[in-house]
C-alpha cells in the first residue's frame, strides 16, 4: 500500500435537490425539521475525540422563532483551551504521518454520509439554527460541503504529484509537509460548508486544528463533528471550541506551537487577530499561515445594453437570497440610466411577490437575519435613510422582531454614490442603486473601483462585448470573483475558486489549490548516487608549462 501514489480524478459536483411537492426528500426533510425543532440538544466541548461539558452554557435560538430553544451549548473556559492545544499539538504527529491515501479516505467518506445518511440532519440544523431557506441549505450544508471534500482531495494528489526533475546522477524529490503547529479555525454562522473547509482543508494535508464555531452555528457544526468521527478521523485532530473567541484566541495565539489561522469573519476580528499574532512573533517555532475571508460590499454594474429583467433578476437573488448574510450578496447596483425604470418595474414586481417568513414553511423566499444585532443593524441602516435627502425607498424598509428577525428586502436609490449605504457592509437585506448616465459609463466604472474598501464579488451586465472587456478590465482589482451577465453569489468549488483581496481578505481560494498550499511547508530533498570524494575542482590544477611558439595566434586579415 505504502509503493502506490494515489492519483483522484476530477469529482462532479453534488447534484443539488429541489425538494419538490411530493418528492422523497421533501418528504423526509420535513420529518427532520420536527424532529430537531422539537429537541433541545446539549452540545459539549470535544476535546481529544471526548465530550466535554463545562457547565457554563449558552442557549442557540431558531432566528425565525427566537423564543424556540434548538440546544445548550457549553462553553469553553481557560483550561478547556489549553487541553485542546494540546491534544491539537499531541495528535499532531501520527496524523501527519499517516498516508495520503488514507486522510483522503476520510474526506471521502464524510462526503458520502453528507450526501446520504446526513444529508437531511445537516440541512435541517442549518435551516433551524441559522435561518436558511431549504434552497439555501442545500446547496450550502450539504453540496458545497460535499464539494469540499470530494475536491480538495483532488487538489492534493495535484500538489503531491508536483515534483523536480531529476537528472543523471541524482534524484530530486519535494515533501509537501504539514505546518509545524496547529491551526486555529474560526468559522462563521453563515456557511456550514465553510465551517467545514476551515478544519477539514488543513486536515487534509496533515495539520490538525482547534476549532472556534461561531455560536449562532454550533447546531449544524456540532453535527459536521460527528460526521467527520464517523467518517474515521482520530481523536484530537479536530478540537471543538465553543465560547469567547477572544479567550480562545489568547490563548492559541500565545502558544509557542501556533502554526496558522483559518479565519471567516468580520474585519474588526481578522484585524485584531492579525495585530495579536506580530506582537507575539518572536515566540513562535515558525512564522504562522494567515488565511482569512472577512467582508463584502459586492455590486451589480449595468450597462446600458444590459437585459433589464437578467439585471432585475440579478439583484433579487444576488441581494435578498439568504437575506443578504452571504459575503458576496450584492449591496450596491450602479444602473445606466436608460435601462433603470425597467429594471426598477421588473424588480418591484418580483419583490412583491416575495414571501418572508419561517423556514419550515418552504414558500418563503426570504427568512430571517441571524441575530437581534443583526435586525438592529440593518434597521439602524434603514432608519438612518429615511432621515437622508438624497435617499428614495424604491422598495421595503420596514422590520419586526416580535417573533423573529425578519427584514423586509429593501432597495433604495441614492443621488449620493459615496452614500454610507454605497460603501458600508450591512450584512442585511438592503442594496442601494446608483443611477448614472449613460455618458459617464468609463466615469461611473472608476466610481464603483474606487468607492470600498472590499474587493471580493462583483458583477457587470451588458450584451456590448466592448462594454464587457472595458468594465472587467476597470474592475480587475475591485473583486475577487467576477461574473459577467450573473449574479456576484454562487460560487461552486471546482469551478469558481472563492476569495477577494483588499479589505476582503487574503485571496487564498477557497475551493482550489491555492487555499491547501497553504496548509503545506515544502520540504526539497536531493540524493546524489555517486558523490564526491575530494574536494578540488578541476579549475584548481596548475597551468601547463606550453612554450610561447606552440601557442597559436589569431590570423588577423588585412
Amino acid at each position: 500500500m505504502e509503493n502506490l501514489t494515489f492519483g483522484f480524478d476530477v469529482p462532479e459536483n453534488e447534484p443539488v435537490r429541489d425538494y419538490a411537492p411530493g418528492s422523497d426528500e421533501r418528504a423526509r426533510l420535513k420529518v427532520e425539521l420536527g424532529e430537531q425543532s422539537g429537541t433541545v440538544v446539549e452540545v459539549p466541548l470535544v476535546i481529544n475525540g471526548k465530550p466535554v461539558y463545562s457547565g457554563k452554557t449558552q442557549q442557540v435560538v431558531m432566528p425565525c422563532e427566537h423564543g424556540h430553544i434548538l440546544a445548550r451549548v457549553h462553553q469553553a473556559g481557560e483550561r478547556d483551551v489549553a487541553a485542546a492545544i494540546d491534544a491539537a499539538v499531541r495528535a499532531r504527529e501520527a496524523w501527519s504521518n499517516t498516508p495520503f491515501a488514507e486522510r483522503a479516505a476520510v474526506m471521502l467518506r464524510a462526503a458520502d454520509l453528507l450526501a446520504g445518511p446526513d444529508r437531511q440532519a445537516i440541512n435541517a440544523a442549518t435551516m433551524l439554527g441559522q435561518g436558511k431557506s431549504v434552497h439555501q441549505a442545500e446547496t450550502d450544508a450539504a453540496c458545497e460541503t460535499i464539494d469540499y471534500l470530494r475536491y480538495n482531495v483532488h487538489f492534493a494528489s495535484q500538489i503531491y504529484a508536483q515534483q523536480p526533475r531529476s537528472v543523471r546522477g541524482q534524484l530530486n524529490r519535494v515533501e509537501y509537509r504539514p505546518l509545524e503547529g496547529f491551526v486555529l479555525a474560526v468559522s462563521p454562522f453563515n456557511f456550514t460548508a465553510v465551517a467545514s473547509n476551515l478544519n477539514m482543508a488543513p486536515v487534509l494535508m496533515g495539520n490538525t486544528t482547534v476549532w472556534k464555531p461561531a455560536g449562532t452555528a454550533v447546531l449544524s457544526n456540532y453535527h459536521l463533528l460527528r460526521v467527520f468521527t464517523e467518517a474515521g478521523l482520530p481523536p484530537g485532530v479536530v478540537n471543538f471550541l465553543p465560547g469567547s473567541g477572544k479567550l480562545v484566541a489568547a490563548q492559541a495565539l500565545a502558544h509557542r506551537d501556533f502554526g496558522g489561522l483559518h479565519f471567516t469573519g468580520s474585519n474588526a476580528t481578522f484585524d485584531s487577530l492579525w495585530k495579536g499574532i506580530s506582537e507575539q512573533i518572536g515566540k513562535y517555532r515558525s512564522y504562522p499561515r494567515i488565511v482569512g475571508e472577512t467582508g463584502g460590499k459586492d455590486f451589480i454594474f449595468a450597462h446600458a445594453s444590459a437585459d433589464p429583467k437578467a439585471v432585475a433578476a440579478a439583484i433579487v437573488r444576488g441581494a435578498f437570497e439568504y437575506q443578504g448574510q452571504k459575503c458576496s450578496a450584492a449591496s450596491r447596483a450602479y444602473v445606466s440610466k436608460s435601462v433603470w425604470k425597467a429594471v426598477r418595474d421588473s424588480v418591484v414586481e418580483m419583490l412583491s411577490r416575495v414571501k418572508v417568513g419561517d423556514v419550515r414553511d418552504f414558500g418563503n423566499f426570504m427568512n430571517a437575519v441571524i441575530d437581534e444585532p443583526a435586525f438592529d443593524k440593518t434597521m439602524r441602516y434603514i432608519g438612518m435613510s429615511r432621515e437622508a435627502p438624497d435617499i428614495e425607498f424604491v422598495f421595503g424598509g420596514t422590520g419586526d422582531k416580535s417573533v423573529g428577525y425578519y427584514v423586509q428586502p429593501t432597495v433604495l436609490r441614492t443621488e449620493n454614490p459615496r452614500y454610507a449605504t454605497m460603501q458600508e457592509e450591512i450584512f442585511g437585506p438592503v442594496i442601494t442603486v446608483y443611477v448614472y448616465d449613460d455618458r459617464k459609463f468609463e466615469e461611473t466604472l472608476s466610481l464603483c473601483n474606487s468607492t470600498s474598501p472590499y474587493a471580493l464579488t462583483g458583477s457587470i451586465f451588458a450584451t456590448d462585448r466592448a462594454a464587457i472587456s472595458a468594465a472587467s478590465q476597470a474592475l480587475r482589482y475591485a473583486a475577487g470573483n467576477f461574473y459577467v451577465n450573473d449574479k456576484p453569489t454562487g460560487a461552486m468549488i471546482g469551478l469558481q475558486p472563492f476569495g477577494g483581496s483588499r479589505g476582503s481578505g487574503t485571496n487564498d481560494k477557497a475551493g482550489g489549490p491555492l487555499n491547501l498550499l497553504r496548509w503545506v511547508s515544502p520540504r526539497t530533498l536531493k540524493e546524489t548516487f555517486v558523490p564526491a570524494t575530494a574536494f578540488e575542482y578541476p579549475f584548481m590544477q596548475p597551468d601547463l608549462d606550453i612554450s610561447a611558439s606552440t601557442i597559436q595566434r589569431p590570423i588577423v586579415r588585412k
